[in-house]
């Protein structure tokens, strides 16, 4: 058996339910291994976290200055987790999201355009204007929904892979959530059906340690969240969820597992959100136990720095590439920008069109 395969052997059967290293700031800053690694996916990988970044970098001002008024919940810092994952799923599959979801959505495929036009509210958003933030969807690109709702839409995931593997299909239904997520029943009844039916249902705990403004150890007894995967018979991962080649792993094998009709699978994610619980500001002085040193320490585990450093330690991506790309984005998201703000409104007739009713018999 080689080191790799020990390790999963040892990560599956004796972890403990504690994150150790993973959840200290201080632990895994060097750069990352890329060892027979496909380069070029490790720069569309690299491009695509800078792309969701300097989106919600876009989001924090424009927050900040008022000029969008709706809630955003930004995932700044959080980005590998939605390109590793998003990689491994098609417009077949059925992803859900939460209230924490421009990385997911642009992550499989969305367009920018249209995520800044739902932000402020225009008839050419994703969600035609009537969501926001926090309510997007891109059904053409597989990703059927998000809401504010703590845990609202894993339960819809898992129908989702029950139609799938009812249908025949080869597709997974996969929700992507909080470790405050994991405080609703709705989540355990969610791993108990998946586990029971063997259904192709994929969990994504994006566990930044923090739920709105208190952190995981004042809510539960230790703070990894895949003991509930083990306690229903569910194969997990746990990984650095700031490094984007652990998560590429993780999700390649445990979708896969799913594909193959061999059961759900459970990803948890170690991370560290930049911003607040909403907003664009850092918020240290609401969270609990949230300082500025700890925040400083979880930039210097920066997956998009890590990524960069990497590839330009092997001469494949250059600091000119870098600066050059990020140049692009700047262009991208003032283009964004301003089309938002010129493009209609819903008309207010438009809102009789989502309303249904029953006639009384």
């Amino acid at each position: 058996m080689d080191a790799a395969k020990l390790m999963e052997k040892i990560q599956v059967e004796e972890f403990g339910g504690e994150l150790g290293d993973l959840a200290n700031p201080q632990k895994y800053r060097q750069n990352l291994s890329i060892h027979n690694q496909d380069m070029n996916k490790l720069i569309i990988q690299l491009e695509k976290m800078l792309l969701i970044r300097a989106v919600e970098e876009s989001i924090a001002e424009l927050v900040l200055s008022k000029e969008v008024n709706c809630p955003c919940h930004l995932s700044v810092g959080q980005e590998a987790i939605a390109v590793g994952i998003a990689q491994h799923l098609t417009s077949h599959d059925r992803a859900f999201g939460n209230h924490r979801s421009h990385s997911h959505y642009l992550a499989m495929g969305g367009n920018v355009d249209s995520l800044f036009a739902e932000v402020f509210g225009k008839k050419t958003g994703c969600s035609m204007g009537m969501g926001g933030s926090m309510h997007l969807f891109s059904g053409d690109i597989g990703f059927h929904g998000s809401v504010p709702i703590v845990a609202g839409t894993i339960p819809v995931a898992v129908g989702a892979a029950l139609s799938a593997k009812l249908s025949g299909s080869n597709a997974v239904g996969i929700a992507f959530f909080g470790d405050g997520a994991c405080e609703e029943g709705v989540l355990h009844e969610s791993l108990n059906f998946a586990s029971v039916m063997k259904l192709p249902m994929i969990f994504v705990v994006e566990n930044n340690l923090y739920s709105s403004h208190m952190d995981i150890g004042l809510r539960q007894p230790n703070d990894s969240t895949a003991r509930f995967a083990k306690a229903h018979h569910i194969e997990y991962r746990v990984v650095d969820g700031n490094d984007v080649i652990a998560v590429d792993n993780a999700a390649s094998y445990l979708i896969a597992k799913a594909r193959a009709g061999e059961g759900p699978g459970f990803l948890e994610a170690v991370t560290y959100r930049w911003l607040g619980h909403v907003g664009g500001n850092a918020d240290i002085d609401v969270g609990v136990r949230r300082s500025p040193s700890e925040l400083a320490n979880w930039k210097e585990r920066d997956p998009v720095a890590r990524l960069f450093r990497a590839l330009e330690d092997k001469h494949i991506y250059s600091a000119s590439m870098f600066q050059g790309y990020k140049d692009y984005l700047d262009d991208l998201m003032k283009s964004a920008i301003k089309k938002a703000k010129q493009d209609p409104w819903p008309h207010p007739e438009f809102l009789y069109e989502n309303v249904y009713y029953a006639k009384a018999i």
